[in-house]
């Protein structure tokens, strides 16, 4: 009998925001334990993405969450931070896979076959659950930087160019964990200086 291959999904979360890492998840499910309602991340709930990153944890096979901080997108670029949070998050995986699926149109540099799958996070059952996992620990992270910025209002933007969260970039000035190559938090700097 010929051994059944392990395909991994990966995706991430955060690329777009102004302020927080970019994280990515890598995830081979047990097809012997299905885990019903995977979809993407931004298609869910913020408790159904709860629930779904438990069961995730729970019987996959193996996964595993990494992130590229603030300073690496600013020296990289996004896209380059973006592939290296997914490197990280393959190399933890704690196994190899035979092949990596990757949401979008690029892929990080592997030592397995790897391959692009626009709109993998709505049509792959593993990007749906690294989709899921990348997303509930950026917003986690979140969080967490909003108890210790509370003004800038990370709980309820993520991050993300709001006009609230512009506001704040004008009024308070970036925090390190402010992406400095973007537009508006280069923008925020001219002000303080």
């Amino acid at each position: 009998m010929t051994p059944v291959a392990l395909v991994a999904g990966v995706d991430e979360a955060g690329r777009g925001p102004l302020a927080g890492p970019v994280v990515a998840a890598c995830v081979v499910l047990d097809p012997a334990r299905p885990i019903p309602g995977l979809a993407d991340s931004k298609q869910l709930s913020p408790r159904r993405r709860a629930i779904l990153a438990t069961q995730i944890r729970e019987r996959a096979l193996a996964w595993a969450v990494a992130s590229a901080s603030p300073g690496e997108i600013d020296e990289h670029n996004i896209l380059r931070a973006t592939l290296l949070a997914m490197t990280r998050a393959v190399e933890a995986l704690g196994l190899a896979p035979d092949e990596v699926l990757v949401d979008g149109l690029h892929c990080p540099p592997v030592v397995c076959r790897a391959r692009a799958v626009v709109r993998g996070d709505a049509t792959v059952p593993s990007i749906s659950a690294a989709s899921i996992l990348a997303k509930t620990d950026r917003d986690a992270m979140m969080d967490t930087l909003h108890a210790r910025y509370p003004g800038y209002g990370f709980d309820r933007h993520r991050g993300y160019p709001t006009p609230e969260h512009v506001e704040a970039l004008r009024r308070l000035g970036p925090i390190d964990a402010h992406r400095r190559s973007f537009a508006p938090v280069r923008a925020a700097l001219a002000l303080v200086r």
